[in-house]
């Protein structure tokens, strides 16, 4: 199974990172730099949730529904009038839902480290929750996820299953900071240090932050 990140270099996610640009009036690099970051952070913290009977039931019950991946059909088409405030709406509880208290942190780390301020960040992640919700819908319907197990395989997979524990810790740091700045160091230099293999999630992160 690819990676989420594999997602972002196709074909696909360049239309993505494009339109998220445009929609949201933010630089097309900083855009990307974002989504690289922020993506695998949103599937952590769904990970996180799916860990429970009730959070892997509420995330299945979204990616059956409303999220079974019918927003990637026709993405010309949601980016090319602007993205309509419903979208937008959607996203927003998204995010409220995966990340609940963490969202301010996430938000200001990602911001500091793309050099965006983090309502920029709050404004392409709005945008990017509901596509990310229907790429994980589209991976659902076509490996059958029926259950918590199958979920938190899904999720693990398209996390990269062979992830260092660098990377995972680096995701856990981001998810748990609470926006004073000083973790921005620490996750900095840790992925720095610990992510010198190239490709993977590590040499991608490893890569933006040795700018």
């Amino acid at each position: 199974m690819e990676g989420i990140l594999d997602l972002l270099n196709s074909d696909m996610g360049k239309t993505i990172i494009s339109g998220v640009s445009g929609s949201t009036g933010t630089d097309q690099n900083k855009t990307s730099s974002v989504l690289t970051m922020a993506l695998p952070v949103l599937m952590k913290a769904m990970e996180r949730n799916a860990s429970t009977p009730e959070g892997a039931q509420g995330l299945m019950g979204a990616l059956s529904g409303k999220h079974d991946g019918s927003i990637l059909d026709n993405l010309g088409g949601l980016f090319g009038g602007g993205v309509d405030d419903e979208v937008k709406t959607d996203g927003d509880k998204i995010l409220g839902h995966v990340l609940g208290q963490k969202r301010q942190g996430v938000e200001q780390v990602i911001g500091q480290k793309s050099g965006l301020d983090s309502g920029s960040v709050g404004n392409i992640l709005k945008v990017a929750a509901p596509i990310l919700m229907g790429v994980l819908g589209k991976q659902s319907r076509q490996n059958n996820v029926s259950s918590q197990s199958d979920l938190t395989g899904l999720l693990g997979g398209l996390l990269g299953g062979s992830n260092t524990r660098n990377e995972q810790s680096f995701l856990e740091k981001i998810l748990d900071a609470d926006g004073d700045g000083s973790v921005v160091d620490d996750v900095a230099g840790m992925v720095l240090g610990g992510a010198k293999k190239k490709g993977g999630l590590g040499g991608l992160l490893g890569g933006l932050f040795g700018k």
